[in-house]
């Protein structure tokens, strides 16, 4: 069993209005497939390139491997992985992974929805709770979220919760067939004292 010294933050549930975010269930397989399949033209942009049918990588069968690959990571303290419900239905995912403690402190932030919950503001107020999760409970310092320059959407929303653009990594990952250049984002814990999601409340015009 790993040592919870290991792993602060983790597990742990965040909610807040309609959001919930919770770790990958088992049961949550047949559901996550049927999102994942539903939304295809919607996410296959900016999703890493594989050799599979995205069928095949979005089947219940594929989940449960993920997740059980998430879970082992999870408990090592490399990754923070939330599926995010809105009114109690499955809407997407966002994860802190690739974290780093010692000197850096550091995890890199990766997130997707539903088109059909996209546009409500509800991506940002997910993601913010992640934030402020990771800085505080999983004493982290850095956030990193590294986005395609097409992504306009993505640039949007890390923008409006306080990230910014520190450079362009040239060809950085494989995406969607074709070595995608990423432009890199990150916030420090010290630039949202109050709270990201508390910053991002009070800059949502009334």
């Amino acid at each position: 069993m790993s040592d919870p010294a290991q792993r602060p933050g983790w597990p742990a549930l965040l909610s807040a209005g309609p959001v919930e975010l919770h770790p990958p269930r088992r049961r949550d397989a047949e559901e996550w497939s049927r999102l994942r399949l539903a939304n295809e033209a919607w996410l296959a942009p900016w999703e890493p390139t594989a050799p599979v049918a995205w069928s095949s990588r979005h089947s219940p069968a594929a989940y449960r491997v993920m997740r059980r690959s998430l879970l082992r990571r999870a408990a090592a303290g490399q990754t923070l992985p939330f599926v995010l419900r809105v009114e109690g239905r499955l809407a997407g995912q966002v994860t802190v992974d690739n974290v780093v403690r010692g000197a850096l402190r550091s995890g890199s932030l990766g997130y997707w929805v539903d088109r059909s919950v996209a546009g409500r503001g509800l991506a940002s107020l997910a993601v913010a709770l992640v934030c402020d999760h990771a800085f505080g409970p999983a004493g982290l310092h850095r956030l990193q979220a590294d986005i395609r320059p097409e992504n306009g959407a993505s640039r949007r929303l890390v923008e409006r919760l306080g990230f910014r653009q520190e450079g362009v990594l040239r060809r950085y990952l494989d995406i969607d067939g074709d070595w995608r250049d990423h432009l890199c984002y990150a916030l420090l814990a010290e630039e949202a004292p109050e709270g990201v999601l508390a910053r991002w409340r009070s800059r949502i015009p009334r």
